[in-house]
């Protein structure tokens, strides 16, 4: 008797996900099946590894309750009630619905994505091409990192930083609002690395994470005081002789007015502000200041907050003080986006010239939910018609919640979205269209926390009638009537226009991936990007929350708990919440909140608790837990709203209100009241 092998084939992948890690995947598939997903071993940021979340992509591609074929709603707004239509009848009606709103103003149509995939092509490629043609209104994508990005932008001239690996070799780490265990793992491992050759870790984050347990010392400061610390620390490296006099001379801007503002911050001050002891803010400070090569690894937690981008500046600025951007492995990363403005060619990708001289407004996806319940104005334009979503779960992840749904049950708004699940917007949508996963479609990636560019290739054939959202939006057009020559080029194309010259498309077929040619210490003699050259102080300041005891007592007197929402350790924002392997894993939504304010509101582990304020009220399980400061709750997320108690998530609770820079919304300045509600064994739905 003979037998004949399965035939294996490895193909070369990258990591689609909203994380600075952007992984190198290699996917071992047979029979169009998957039968493993490794990381990269060969590429140095990834080193082998994937996280838990990734390593089981398979379940997602294979998931039961797949979007397989086009779904037409045949049930009220939010009902998940859908039929099963053809390709011809979904496009046909959407092209005809879209060009009678845009017959009557083109802006009354709105594009909403975000993250749900970081791919060049997947994302705003074809998308930004069709939504230009149109005319529709743009969307400001700010809901992340705007407020982070705008902090570099203003003190660097760009989102730059250091090298990751180079953290490997440093002797300070400072861990700056980043639960990195969870949601920076390859970063994790470097910083091991120099643990194990004796370097000191610092953790800064109001919650004790499972990265502030692995971490020398932890510094539970409240949410929203980052800028103040961080003027503490400049008080300490000017008053203890820290600083390298030379570096500040020939490559900071702005030093005397930033040297005055920091003076008035001693430990004492921003130990009242902060909530953290001043000697721990000296030691904090005499670490910084006497220890090189000193890196900071900044994360985009601690600029969801009013003052969010100011705090970003000033974190920034310490490297320059001190002089750690002379070593390789000194200074600071938070995102190193704008290094592959050398690589990729955005304008040729996305073709804003297609807007042909027209100017449509601007719609922040942070104020979705208030801009969606707005009528026509001389002010704001057209009322709101159609929505177009894909890469996003808006009705999830944007804040104050009950209006985001409220907006999207409107009987008047027309809305289609792109998707893999049936995911709480998708469940408001008048057409649901299947997209391709990553292991079924090409591909182009950047990241925000390394700098190499990879090449994703189709490891599947696409499921069910899937198709990528490349093809989706080309044969959308090809309903519209455009005919330009742009809505037919390949994805292959589309990749080999975006990429510049110094990146070939062929060695990125070859070998997956190409690093960028930067230098170990890209700011060692200065040549940041602003326009002297030198990172720019002028005007960086520390700016109390929307909400808390100091800028809006009464409201603090009513509601007096900070609340705080991170990410869930087995989510990545709302994507994976239907992964029942890795739901099982997380357990329930809840919140942790600490001993001193869990006993006066006889609250325990495992009883159920309304978390309230005056824009909604959410019911969760709690969790007694020193992870939680005390004052501060922490609301982990971001779970679908249809697993919650009540049809609601953590996002029922924040506000609109956005940041100091870059428009961003200030999810972590938000206070709350917790009650005990009924105890609770299971407060998740059984869902397959």
């Amino acid at each position: 008797m003979s037998s004949t092998a399965i035939a294996e084939r490895v193909v070369r992948a990258a990591c689609p996900h909203d994380c600075p890690d952007t992984c190198a995947m290699r996917v071992t598939v047979a029979e169009d099946r998957v039968i493993r997903i490794q990381g990269d071993p060969d590429h140095p940021p990834t080193h082998g590894a994937l996280c838990t979340k990734v390593s089981r992509y398979a379940e997602r591609v294979e998931h039961p309750e797949r979007v397989l074929y086009p779904m037409k709603r045949s049930g009220p707004k939010g009902s998940g009630q859908f039929e099963r239509v053809s390709w011809d009848e979904a496009l046909g009606d959407i092209a005809r619905r879209l060009q009678a709103i845009a017959a009557r103003n083109p802006q009354a149509v709105l594009p909403y994505s975000y993250a749900g995939t970081m791919g060049l092509l997947q994302g705003e490629a074809m998308a930004a091409r069709f939504f230009h043609k149109l005319g529709a209104s743009l969307l400001d994508r700010t809901i992340c990192a705007s407020a982070g990005a705008a902090g570099l932008q203003a003190t660097y001239g760009g989102k730059l930083g250091m090298h990751l690996e180079q953290f490997a070799g440093s002797k300070l780490i400072v861990i700056w609002g980043s639960n990195s265990i969870a949601s920076n793992l390859h970063f994790w491992t470097f910083a091991q690395q120099a643990k194990r050759a004796g370097a000191k870790l610092w953790c800064i984050d109001p919650r004790r994470s499972e990265t502030a347990d692995k971490c020398h010392r932890h510094l539970a400061l409240k949410p929203g005081t980052d800028g103040a610390l961080a003027l503490s620390l400049m008080h300490e490296l000017i008053t203890r002789g820290w600083l390298d006099a030379d570096y500040i001379e020939r490559h900071v801007e702005g030093w005397p007015e930033l040297r005055e503002r920091a003076l008035q911050w001693p430990p004492e001050r921003a130990a009242q502000v902060c909530g953290v002891p001043a000697d721990d803010i000296r030691e904090l400070a005499r670490d910084y200041g006497t220890t090189q090569p000193a890196a900071i690894r900044l994360n985009y937690g601690m600029q969801r907050v009013r003052g969010g981008g100011n705090a970003v500046r000033l974190v920034a600025l310490l490297p320059c003080l001190t002089g750690a951007w002379r070593h390789p492995s000194g200074g600071m990363l938070l995102s190193a986006s704008s290094w592959f403005l050398r690589a990729i060619d955005h304008a040729a990708l996305q073709r804003p010239d297609l807007l042909a001289g027209r100017r449509p407004r601007t719609i922040n996806m942070s104020t979705i939910g208030d801009d969606l319940l707005r009528e026509g104005s001389e002010a704001f334009g057209p009322k709101i018609e159609a929505v177009v979503v894909y890469n996003s779960n808006p009705v999830a992840v944007a804040p104050e919640s009950r209006k985001v749904v409220q907006g999207f049950a409107r009987e008047d708004l027309f809305t289609v979205v792109l998707e893999h699940f049936m995911t709480d917007t998708a469940d408001h949508a008048d057409y649901v269209l299947p997209a391709t996963t990553q292991l079924e479609h090409l591909d182009l990636h950047t990241s925000y926390g390394h700098t190499y560019v990879l090449l994703n290739q189709p490891a599947l054939s696409p499921r069910g009638e899937a198709k990528p959202n490349t093809q989706i939006f080309r044969e959308l057009a090809a309903r519209m009537g455009y005919d330009d020559a742009c809505f037919f080029d390949t994805d292959e194309a589309l990749a080999r226009q975006a990429l510049k010259p110094g990146i070939a498309y062929e060695a990125l077929q070859a070998h997956g991936w190409q690093k960028l040619p930067l230098p170990d210490a890209p700011f060692a003699e200065g040549g940041f990007l602003t326009p002297s050259g030198k990172a720019d102080a002028r005007g960086a300041d520390h700016l109390p929350n929307h909400e808390c005891a100091e800028s809006t007592p009464a409201l603090a007197a009513q509601y007096p708990l900070a609340m705080i929402s991170p990410p869930a350790r087995h989510f990545l924002n709302s994507t994976f919440v239907n992964v029942k392997s890795l739901r099982s894993i997380e357990g329930e939504p809840l919140v942790e909140i600490h001993p001193d304010d869990a006993a006066p509101r006889g609250i325990a582990t495992g009883m159920l608790v309304r978390v309230f304020n005056d824009r909604g009220s959410y019911r969760c399980k709690a969790e007694v837990s020193t992870r939680a400061r005390p004052g501060v709750v922490n609301g982990l997320g971001i779970w679908w709203r249809k697993f919650g108690v009540d049809g609601t998530n953590v996002n029922e609770l924040t506000h609109q209100q956005l940041t100091d820079l870059g428009r961003a919304p200030s999810f972590y300045d938000c206070l709350v009241q917790v009650a005990a509600d009924a105890p609770a064994t299971s407060v998740a739905p059984a869902v397959a």
